[in-house]
């Protein structure tokens, strides 16, 4: 009977052991749980606040192309309008420029016969035989100077090879003593406005 109650005490401790065991293992299992539930939760959460981050930097990227954007444009409109306002301005300096070339060739074209009257005049007069010709004649040289400094020039004619772009041939003459299509006679004298033609000289061509 003793020896029934030993096995039968011993039995009953290694259960209870075992159920302690399996408790302590249940317990460890549990906190081992938790553990992993906060883990993961914090791991979402850390996933969540990095996307947060992610959309508003993307957000903030987003902000900083539309400004860039808006800066490229404000830019180029900025250049372009620049470009025309340059195109403008030397647009208008040629057109002034050729306004005031046209007016000028103008008033040359107008003062012209006036200075043919004066050489007809003066040829018929030798220099030093009368006072009041000596005096157009002073009136005249002054006018020849002034139309030079203005950008005015007689154009020469007489020796020269003809040339259509400043002469204009009005008379045709067989000479062997001078070359082929020499200008051999004057019958007007042409003038040039800086370097444009203002009168062709009316010439007589030889050959």
């Amino acid at each position: 009977m003793a020896e029934e109650k030993k096995e039968d005490f011993s039995t009953e401790e290694a259960v209870k052991e075992a159920v302690e065991n399996a408790k302590a293992e249940e317990a460890l299992d549990n906190e081992e749980a938790k553990e992993e539930k906060v883990e993961s939760t914090d791991s979402s959460n850390a996933d969540e606040e990095g996307k947060d981050s992610k959309k508003a930097f993307k957000k903030k990227e987003k902000k900083k192309d539309k400004k860039d954007e808006m800066i490229e444009q404000l830019t180029d409109r900025v250049m372009r309008q620049m470009a025309e306002f340059e195109n403008f301005r030397r647009r208008t300096e040629n057109e002034k420029s050729q306004m005031f070339a046209t007016g000028a060739k103008s008033i040359v074209e107008k003062i012209l016969p006036v200075v043919d009257n004066f050489e007809r005049g003066l040829a018929t007069v030798e220099e030093g035989a009368d006072p009041f010709a000596d005096g157009m004649l002073m009136i005249y040289k002054q006018l020849q100077a002034s139309l030079a400094e203005a950008g005015v020039k007689p154009i020469e004619a007489v020796g020269q090879e003809f040339n259509p772009d400043f002469h204009n041939a009005v008379m045709h003459v067989e000479d062997e003593n001078v070359g082929e299509n020499i200008v051999v006679e004057e019958f007007q004298k042409g003038y040039m406005y800086n370097d444009s033609v203002v009168r062709h000289s009316m010439v007589k061509v030889a050959n």
